[in-house]
C-alpha cells in the first residue's frame, strides 16, 4: 500500500508460474509482456531448460513471472531436471498461468499436466489459450476452446480463477503479436495478493550476463542445427571479462559424440563461425559495447545422463518429493 497526494493506493505483487507443454509459447509470452528479450525462443523442444524470472512492474504493482521448461515425459536425467523445474515453480506461486496451444484441440500432454501438476495446486489457475493467430477460421478456435473446457473444467474446478465449471475462464492471446495481452495482465493483477514491490522497479530479471551469454549461444545453435543436435548441446562460459570498452567471453560448447562435434563446427568451421557471429551481435546489443566471443566445441559422452555434468552445466534439481 502506498499514498499519493492523499490517495491510498493498494498495490498487488506476487509470483506467477508459467506452465505448459513444450512449444506452447511460454517464453515468447514472457518476452512480449516485458517488452524485451530475456528468454531465448525457438521452435524446438527443450529450448527453455531452467526456471527464469521475468519481472513486470507498473504503477499498480509487480508480477514476478517464472518461466519453466515445457512439461514432457523425461527420457534421461536432463529430462528429469526439466520436469522438476516445472514442478518446483508451482508451490511458491501465487498464481499459475497454464499455457496451451490454441491452434490445436486439447491433447494427452495437456491432460497429463492437469492431472499430475495442476490438480493439487492450491492457488488460482488461468488457462491461457495461445497461438490463436495461427487459426484463420474463428469457428475452429471455438471448437478447440470447447475441448479445453471439457478437459479442464471438472479437474481444476475451484482453482480456475474463481470460475465455475460452467463459466470456465480461458483467455485467448497471441504471444507472437501481443493480441489480448492487456486483458491477460488485468486478470493477473486481479488475482494477485496485495503487497509492496518484491524487486526494485528497474529490475527486469535476475539473470547474469554470464548465464544470458550461455543461453544466447545455445539459441543460435538451436536455430542453425537440426536432428539430435539441439538436445545434446550444453554451453558453459568458462571466463567472462568485463571491461569498459569490450567484454571478452570464453565459452565451451559440449556435445555427446565426435559426429555431433563435426556438425557443430561445420565444413571449414563455417557453422561455428556463424553461431559465434550471431551470438556476438546480439550480445553487443545487450551490453551496448563491443564483445569478443571465443567458442570451442568439446565432447562429453552421455553428459545428459550424468549428475556430475548436469550440476556443472547448472542443471541441478532443487525439487524434493515430499
Amino acid at each position: 500500500m502506498s499514498a499519493f497526494c492523499g490517495i491510498i493506493i493498494f498495490m498487488k505483487s506476487g509470483f506467477a508460474a508459467l506452465i505448459g507443454r513444450p512449444n506452447a509459447g511460454k517464453s515468447t509470452l514472457l518476452n512480449q509482456i516485458l517488452g524485451q528479450k530475456i528468454v531465448i525462443t525457438t521452435d524446438k523442444a527443450q529450448t527453455t531448460r531452467k526456471r527464469i524470472k521475468g519481472i513486470y512492474t507498473t504503477g499498480g504493482g509487480q508480477v514476478v513471472f517464472i518461466d519453466t521448461p515445457g512439461v514432457h515425459k523425461p527420457l534421461n536425467k536432463l529430462g528429469e531436471f526439466l520436469l522438476d523445474e516445472a514442478k518446483v515453480a508451482v508451490p511458491d506461486a501465487d498464481l499459475i498461468l497454464f499455457l496451451v496451444d490454441g491452434s490445436e484441440p486439447a491433447g494427452k500432454g495437456d491432460k497429463w499436466i492437469v492431472e499430475n501438476i495442476l490438480k493439487t495446486a492450491s492457488v488460482p489457475v488461468i488457462i491461457v489459450m495461445n497461438k490463436v493467430d495461427k487459426v484463420k477460421n474463428p469457428a475452429k478456435v471455438e471448437e478447440n476452446l470447447v475441448t479445453y473446457k471439457m478437459l479442464f473444467a471438472q479437474t481444476l474446478n475451484h482453482q480456475l480463477a474463481g470460475s465455475t465449471a460452467a463459466t470456465l475462464n480461458i483467455i485467448r492471446v497471441s504471444a507472437k503479436t501481443g493480441r489480448n495481452i492487456d486483458t491477460l495482465m488485468k486478470n493477473i493483477f486481479k488475482l494477485l495478493p496485495e503487497g509492496e514491490l518484491l524487486y526494485p522497479e528497474d529490475v527486469v530479471t535476475e539473470e547474469t550476463m554470464r548465464s544470458l551469454s550461455e543461453e544466447i549461444v545455445r539459441e543460435k545453435i538451436l536455430l542453425n542445427t537440426s536432428d539430435e543436435i539441439p538436445h545434446c548441446v550444453a554451453v558453459k562460459v568458462e571466463r567472462y571479462e568485463e571491461n569498459e570498452d569490450i567484454d571478452r567471453i570464453y565459452a565451451n560448447i559440449y556435445c555427446e559424440t565426435q559426429s555431433q562435434k563435426g556438425i557443430l563446427i561445420g565444413k571449414g568451421g563455417n557453422l561455428l563461425k556463424k553461431v559465434g557471429t550471431e551470438a556476438r551481435i546480439e550480445l553487443e546489443k545487450i551490453v551496448e559495447k563491443k564483445v569478443f566471443l571465443s567458442l570451442e566445441v568439446k565432447v562429453e559422452k552421455d553428459w545428459r545422463k550424468k549428475e556430475k555434468f548436469l550440476n556443472q552445466f547448472g542443471y541441478k534439481s532443487t525439487y524434493l518429493l515430499l
